[in-house]
């Protein structure tokens, strides 16, 4: 299914039907526990719901596929996912200012900070952090604790609490007006109950 759906896409745009194998490859990488197949096919089922919002939805697609297709833990992921999208996509033929487009929105979900009228980064973003409103919101965190159980528990703890604080911070959460109305309320309810058992009094 995963080939299928980059297929797809690429026919969309006409582009040569190569590299999917390679990047669902990589989405498939042992030691991903969440930023993994599946949480590709979540981000990439996001924007398609979220796709009446975005300029150029396909673009936002692409970017799904290399939003986190370089994933080690390590801080500068979303950075070598966006030079992966430009050297790939530049070699598959996409033209210069879609690809330039592509890596902002990859470098974008280091933060998940849009500015008004990015409509593109809006549904990324919102799709990319669907997630945290979710009823499986407690497995997506043992997820995380998993990929990065490098980390000793108070580093681990201390740097965890410190991105929920930093999301929490945000105006909304979520910039797309569905997004907003389906996700909004429990997302902050959850990283709220999260970051009480991060921080306990």
């Amino acid at each position: 299914m995963s080939v299928e759906r980059w297929s797809a896409l690429t026919g969309s745009l006409g582009l040569p039907d190569t590299g999917g194998a390679a990047l669902v490859a990589r989405w498939e990488e042992p030691h991903r526990r969440y930023h993994d197949l599946a949480h590709l096919h979540a981000v990439l089922d996001g924007v398609d719901l979220l796709a009446d919002h975005a300029a150029d939805p396909d673009l936002a697609r692409l970017a799904a596929w290399y939003h986190d297709a370089i994933y080690q833990g390590r801080g500068d992921d979303e950075e070598q996912s966006a030079r992966l999208a430009e050297t790939e996509l530049t070699a598959l033929g996409l033209p210069a200012p879609a690809v330039a487009e592509v890596a902002r929105l990859v470098r974008l979900t280091n933060g998940h900070k849009t500015t008004p009228g990015d409509t593109n980064g809006e549904v990324l973003c919102d799709a990319d952090l669907a997630i945290l409103a979710s009823p499986a919101y407690w497995d997506y965190t043992e997820a995380i604790r998993a990929e990065y159980a490098f980390l000793p528990d108070a580093v681990f703890r201390a740097g965890r609490a410190a991105v929920l604080q930093g999301l929490l911070t945000l105006p909304t959460l979520y910039r797309t007006p569905l997004g907003q109305e389906l996700w909004e309320a429990p997302a902050r309810a959850n990283l709220h109950a999260e970051l009480t058992r991060l921080t306990p009094a």
